[in-house]
């Protein structure tokens, strides 16, 4: 599936013919117009979207919190299984109650993610992430769009801790699979 065609399946046909619009500009003003309608940038009004899509980054974003172990040093994810919508704007707030540090590891999953951001203390990174790392007491927000169907999987990859059962299933539906 090229860019457009799953730009196309976000944001209605409208894309199609403003980056048929924008064409003579080049291939950077294209994507340069693209990243903008995801964040926000570019005026777009919602209503002229059909289906009630919305654009992306203006979505509120709904909050999934995830404890990376607990006080009592269990080797879990709280929760351990996921069910995220592609194209649904999610903020997912991570925490690490326990007395060690752990990853949430899900390469896959991340690759099949937009990301928009991830935020912890007065520290914004922008761009691909793979993995975090929480230390005893962290806190992060990791701010994404699913773009990709699919079952991902989620594990802490500290040795020992996977096959202790910090471990994990990441669920990506298409809105039509949404009842």
């Amino acid at each position: 599936m090229t860019f457009v065609q799953l730009l196309n399946s976000f944001f209605d046909r409208r894309v199609s013919a403003f980056l048929t619009q924008i064409r003579p500009f080049g291939a950077i003003a294209a994507i340069a117009a693209c990243v903008g309608l995801m964040l926000g940038t570019v005026p777009v009004q919602a209503s002229e979207l059909s289906g009630g899509d919305r654009l992306i980054a203006r979505q509120p974003s709904t909050e999934v919190r995830v404890s990376l172990g607990n006080s009592s040093d269990a080797l879990k994810f709280f929760p351990d299984q996921f069910q995220f919508v592609a194209g649904k704007r999610y903020k997912l707030v991570l925490n690490n109650p326990s007395p060690q540090k752990h990853y949430f590891t899900a390469k896959d999953f991340a690759d099949s993610i937009w990301t928009q951001k991830v935020e912890a203390g007065k520290v914004e990174v922008k761009g691909a992430i793979h993995e975090l790392e929480l230390k005893p007491g962290a806190e992060a927000e990791w701010i994404f769009v699913p773009m990709k169907p699919g079952t991902y999987r989620l594990r802490c990859t500290i040795p020992g801790h996977a096959e202790a059962g910090m471990v994990g299933t990441i669920t990506i539906s298409s809105d039509s699979q949404q009842t």
